[in-house]
């Protein structure tokens, strides 16, 4: 990772040692900060002058609020927000606009996202966002006049979600859309109020975001990072408190993959997952570490793993998380909704964790809460679930703490353990923590896995739960070493259909308790 730090601090000099005839106010291009004059072609002057300079150049965003609708930034252009400074979006939605792409367009899966954003970027190298303001695209304003306008029959949004009521995503512009861009850097900045998704990058290599504030809670869908098929990617130092995931890999490109990603000293609040790779996966996720994040108030998962659509998750490394008031500790899934094979999902670690799982939902004061589920969030132990034709292989769990709430009864999560053929497999389905409804265990559920160990793992339950604290269904080579749980008068550890099982020693003391 030292390529990455090395671009940031080059990055950082380079939009501090600019001449004079390199830098570009947007004043003097005819902007003005009075929050109500559209300034979007003045700043792109500015923008294009800087382009076109031998060596590139800085367009400066002084004190003043600035609204604009789309710029797009160029290669060589360092735009920088003054202290003071802001970018605000215009509520207009005619003000937006997607790149004019020849070849390979945005997105393959243009259909199923935005490409519409506040600040765009195609095949741009060496460009930087930074400094000590502020971009809000006033999203949930915008939203609702997109929303007035399908209902006036101006501009008919031909998704429109009626069942809740709101514009399609794919009208929505998100915050950033940065596309097939090298040498990215975007720091210091504070960024809210997407219409859609906050910050895109995809198809992006050399990829810097280092100490961002970002709010996206303006309306729906508002993920806060979302990276697609890029490499050699740093996150680092970010506070995301987000509507929907926090930072998502996501892969729409066959061939292509999220490859050498360090994420780390983030802070995450979400009303969907903290940090999720997927749903769509198509290519995959390589080399990708996530360390010292904080996670809370997080209504599914803080770390969800997900390949459902012919892609690779491997070499992928998780440590010293601390998530508290979170739906869900860890969701790991191999399924096959789309693609020509399935993917796999192989060489998993994940180590100093600790958890706190809630009674009842974690954003119940939240404004924009996540879509009501089916069921009771304290029925949900986390899960490593594969395919009966593809399994999950070696993952290993270390040094993992997580407390549960318990009160689970028979009436509810009730399958008997003689009849755990009926959890559903449901490998085409869209995966969520939930997707196979109440489960049979509190703690870990576990099925269709090849290689997986526990060690040094304490698991405690608020109150008591009559199911097992884990279930082990077609796993072969499974090790479990120093996992404390709170021993009774019931199983707490079920294997069905496994083979190939190492207890230590101090397992032995329950093994009265276990179901051969």
């Amino acid at each position: 990772m030292i390529f990455l730090y090395v671009l940031c601090f080059y990055q950082l000099g380079y939009t501090q040692n600019f001449k004079s005839r390199d830098i570009h106010n947007i004043k003097d291009y005819g902007a003005k900060g009075n929050g109500n004059t559209l300034n979007t072609m003045a700043i792109q002057r500015a923008i294009d002058a800087a382009h076109m300079g031998k060596n590139g150049g800085k367009v400066i965003v002084p004190k003043g609020t600035y609204l604009t609708g789309s710029l797009e930034l160029k290669s060589k252009v360092h735009l920088y927000l003054e202290e003071g400074a802001v970018l605000l979006g215009s509520t207009d939605p005619n003000d937006y606009k997607v790149l004019d792409t020849p070849g390979k367009p945005l997105s393959p899966k243009a259909d199923d996202n935005s490409l519409l954003a506040l600040i765009l970027a195609f095949k741009a190298n060496n460009i930087s966002v930074t400094g000590k303001g502020t971009i809000d695209g006033q999203g949930r304003a915008l939203a609702l006049n997109i929303d007035s306008l399908h209902h006036a029959k101006i501009q008919i949004d031909p998704k429109y979600n009626y069942r809740r009521m709101r514009p399609n995503e794919t009208v929505r512009p998100k915050l950033f859309n940065f596309s097939s861009c090298n040498e990215v850097l975007v720091a210091d900045l504070e960024i809210m109020n997407g219409a859609c998704w906050g910050l895109t990058f995809e198809l992006c290599d050399d990829l810097a975001l280092n100490n961002l504030k970002i709010l996206n809670r303006a309306y729906w869908n508002n993920d806060g990072i979302d990276i697609t098929d890029s490499k050699n990617v740093s996150i680092t130092g970010c506070d995301v408190n987000s509507a929907d995931d926090g930072i998502c890999l996501k892969s729409y490109y066959p061939g292509y993959f999220n490859d050498n990603i360090h994420i780390s000293d983030c802070t995450i609040r979400s009303s969907a997952s903290a940090i999720k790779f997927g749903t769509a996966s198509y290519g995959g996720f390589k080399n990708v570490t996530i360390e010292n994040i904080k996670i809370y108030d997080t209504f599914r998962s803080a770390i969800a793993l997900e390949a459902v659509d012919g892609g690779d998750i491997e070499n992928i490394t998780v440590r010293n998380i601390e998530a508290r008031n979170t739906g869900n500790a860890i969701f790991i899934r191999l399924g096959h909704r789309d693609g020509e094979r399935p993917g796999t999902v192989k060489n998993i670690l994940i180590t100093d964790m600790k958890v706190q799982v809630p009674f009842g939902r974690p954003d119940i004061d939240y404004d924009m809460r996540g879509p009501e589920v089916d069921f009771f969030h304290n029925t949900f132990p986390s899960s490593i679930t594969g395919l009966t034709s593809n399994k999950v292989e070696n993952v290993r769990l270390e040094r993992i703490e997580i407390t549960y709430p318990g009160r689970a009864s028979k009436g509810m999560a009730y399958v008997p353990l003689s009849r755990l053929y009926q959890v559903p497999e449901k490998e085409k389905d869209y995966p969520e923590f939930h997707m196979f409804g109440e489960l049979p265990s509190w703690a870990f559920y576990v099925r269709h896995v090849k290689g997986i160990s526990f060690k040094d793992i304490n698991l405690v339950l608020d109150d008591k739960d009559y199911r097992p604290a884990f279930i082990f269904d077609d796993v072969e080579i499974l090790k479990l070493e120093n996992v404390e749980l709170k021993t009774s008068s019931k199983n707490e550890i079920i294997l069905y259909r496994t083979k190939d099982v190492a207890l230590d020693s101090e397992l032995k003391a329950i093994s009265d308790y276990i179901d051969r």
